[in-house]
């Protein structure tokens, strides 16, 4: 927040002055001031006037106090996306006002993860809110589930809020570039034009969460890394947010290997579906092992999320659910086979 100044106003009347140099207050008020109508709307008495390069709040202390704070999570967002729109002004206002009675003084505003160009990004079932809540208390994250759970989308806006805060200095997202069925040897170009498809799934998270200019800004000056895997080899990241994506593909070499990267004030998220391995040779999956390896270590968490966090296209939920059944009946019937046939033997 800008300067402010604060003037008694008398019969639990105040004013306070917010001064806006160095802000963008067109992107900021919205055309015509649409932004500061819709604010002013949600208050009963409060009054928000720009005039030159101030805003001014007036209203009774408690109305102030909470408009202030509104006016200022809009300068953040401004500050961080280069925009504001309808629905930051809604959900800012809204997580607000819902929270201004409550002890926090933020009600929800701590799932809101991050505000991006097309709005707030927060956890939007209970699994996903138990993943965010442990990212808070532990360093390292195993977030293991199914296709659809959100699983790689909140680790990126996870990070980028770290970034945000300044708890951290750079991000590295990392991506094993194992084939789903093709060969890289196929497809056509050099290594990185090989390689680059395994990992726009990584690059279309940030562009949905992060404004083109600053993302490529952040990239050329290495805020921000996206590699395939083998190029952490030997690397000690401190400082970082480091998130390992696919890692169902890895093999416990390479798990072991990204683990033992991580550096001073650094933090992991390692995301997974271990129902779709895509190794050859039918090779162990590090994420599979890796969980009775490192469970009950304090500071490692891993959760798992099923078909109830699936926020894509209804019918994604139903699919993984069928295939799931699908997995049970045919175990359940090579279970029946094995019995008849230890049967057999034994009467034999």
């Amino acid at each position: 927040m800008q300067g402010v100044k604060i003037f008694s106003m008398g019969e639990g009347q105040v004013k306070k002055k917010i001064s806006l140099s160095g802000i963008d207050q067109l992107k900021l008020y919205g055309l015509n001031d649409k932004n500061l109508k819709e604010i002013e709307r949600h208050f009963d008495q409060a009054q928000v006037i720009a005039r030159g390069g101030d805003l001014t709040l007036i209203g009774e202390k408690t109305e102030v106090e909470l408009l202030e704070k509104i006016v200022g999570e809009l300068i953040t967002i401004l500050e961080r996306t280069d925009n504001v729109t309808d629905d930051d002004v809604q959900t800012v206002i809204q997580v607000l006002k819902s929270g201004r009675n409550k002890k926090s003084g933020n009600g929800n505003l701590d799932e809101a993860i991050v505000f991006t160009k097309d709005g707030s990004i927060k956890p939007r079932t209970s699994g996903q809110k138990i993943y965010y809540e442990s990212t808070t208390k532990n360093d390292i994250v195993f977030v293991i589930g199914p296709a659809g759970t959100g699983k790689t989308y909140l680790a990126v806006a996870i990070a980028l809020s770290h970034l945000r805060d300044k708890k951290v200095e750079k991000i590295v997202l990392a991506r094993p570039a194992v084939e789903a069925g093709e060969s890289l040897g196929y497809l056509p170009g050099d290594l990185r034009e090989k390689v680059e498809p395994y990992l726009k799934p990584l690059y279309d998270a940030l562009f949905d969460m992060v404004i083109p200019a600053k993302l490529k800004k952040f990239t050329e000056n290495g805020t921000i890394e996206i590699v395939p895997l083998a190029y952490m080899r030997g690397r000690t990241l401190n400082n970082a947010f480091v998130i390992l994506d696919e890692a169902q593909n890895t093999n416990p070499n390479q798990m072991k290997m990204f683990l033992t990267r991580l550096g001073m004030n650094s933090k992991a998220i390692i995301t997974g579906d271990i129902t779709q391995i895509d190794l050859p040779n039918k090779q162990e999956s590090g994420l599979v092992q890796i969980q009775g390896i490192l469970q009950g270590i304090e500071g490692i968490d891993f959760i798992y999320l099923t078909e109830r966090d699936v926020v894509r296209h209804r019918l994604v939920r139903e699919i993984i659910k069928a295939y799931a059944e699908h997995a049970n009946n045919n175990s359940a019937q090579s279970s029946d086979e094995d019995d008849e046939q230890l049967d057999g033997s034994i009467n034999e």
